[in-house]
């Protein structure tokens, strides 16, 4: 009887509806996190309570203190910003919300950033500022920028080059004649094209000789890319120490001021000398700073950078010229430019030596 029962109900069992749910939820995943709680408050790190917005200064000040940030897009975004701001003031004649000098100084460390992106970044925010506050600052912006120039990647070099040939353009005097600016520069490019100066070897009498290691040809040491732009840098910076264009101009320009200003004549003889745009012409004595080596010194005329050229680096770079302008192409024409600009210069340096 009870065997025929559950038959039966077995049986009725196949016969039902099964009854379907709609609208289930999908089953959790197993690390799932309830955060459907709500909190009573929310703390917000450096929040400002006051009701007007900062100042286009603070703004300016903000982001130049940013650029030693750690990231890459704050440092990126923060010379964005400051490019637009100094680039809007120039274009309005509105007076910068800080001092070139400070500027500056902010911002040359960057030549050697990391990120190329930055970098770039940082040679459109010097073009915006003036020529006379650039020249001023030429020595220091020259430490970074051959910090940069003997640095271990590629593009870091490329870049810096950049910084270097826009700052002979609009500097070139300053350049050459500020205390390093023409030893330190040359020994940094000798370097870089592998064609030291030669080095003096004192033999077992005591006598001092010169004596010179042979270089081998630049080719597959160096990158084509970055050779040819060394040896275009080069060029201009040699055009800038060794060739007297600018004194000439500069010359022609204060004869023209004695013509204007008759019956006074000569009076180009009692004015400041060719550095007098800059707020301290007569740096380059160094009268009251630490006496320099060689290296630290300063060349104003360009006979004397001619003689210091060709005592410790012609024979060098003449033939490392040499060896270059057999490779041909590309490379080989930047040579030949380069040696062009020292052959002017050693027939002008003659020509001052016969007179």
């Amino acid at each position: 009887m009870g065997s025929s029962a559950k038959a039966k109900k077995e049986k009725k069992k196949d016969f039902q509806k099964a009854k379907l749910k709609v609208g289930k939820t999908k089953a959790k995943a197993s690390n799932f996190t309830d955060t459907s709680f709500k909190a009573r408050s929310i703390s917000v790190l450096q929040q400002s309570l006051a009701t007007n917005a900062p100042s286009a200064v603070t703004q300016f000040n903000h982001h130049l203190a940013l650029l030693g940030h750690k990231s890459e897009q704050q440092r990126l975004q923060s010379l964005s910003h400051l490019t637009g701001v100094l680039h809007n003031c120039r274009e309005n004649a509105i007076e910068f919300p800080q001092p070139a000098s400070v500027i500056i100084g902010k911002v040359q460390p960057l030549v050697r950033d990391s990120s190329s992106a930055v970098r770039a970044q940082v040679v459109k925010l010097l073009r915006t500022l003036p020529e006379r506050d650039v020249k001023s600052h030429a020595e220091g912006l020259l430490l970074w920028i051959r910090l940069g120039m003997t640095n271990l990647s590629a593009p870091v070099r490329m870049d810096a080059l950049d910084v270097l040939e826009w700052l002979c353009e609009v500097a070139g005097p300053n350049v050459v004649s500020c205390a390093g600016g023409w030893t330190k520069t040359l020994k940094c490019f000798g370097g870089i094209l592998g064609w030291d100066a030669p080095a003096a070897v004192v033999s077992k009498d005591g006598k001092s000789t010169w004596t010179t290691t042979p270089n081998s040809s630049t080719k597959g040491t160096i990158d084509p890319k970055l050779l040819l732009k060394t040896m275009s840098v080069l060029t201009v910076f040699l055009q800038q120490g060794l060739l007297p264009a600018e004194q000439e101009e500069v010359d022609a320009e204060n004869a023209q001021g004695a013509a204007r200003a008759f019956p006074l004549w000569q009076n180009q003889q009692h004015m400041l000398p060719v550095q007098m745009s800059i707020s301290n012409p007569y740096a380059y004595l160094d009268l009251f700073g630490a006496p320099k080596d060689e290296d630290g010194a300063a060349f104003e005329d360009w006979e004397e950078r001619n003689a210091y050229f060709a005592d410790k680096w012609r024979s060098s770079f003449e033939d490392g010229v040499m060896k270059v302008v057999r490779e041909g192409g590309g490379v080989g024409r930047a040579a030949v430019g380069l040696s062009k600009v020292m052959k002017t210069a050693k027939e002008l340096a003659d020509d001052e030596g016969e007179l």
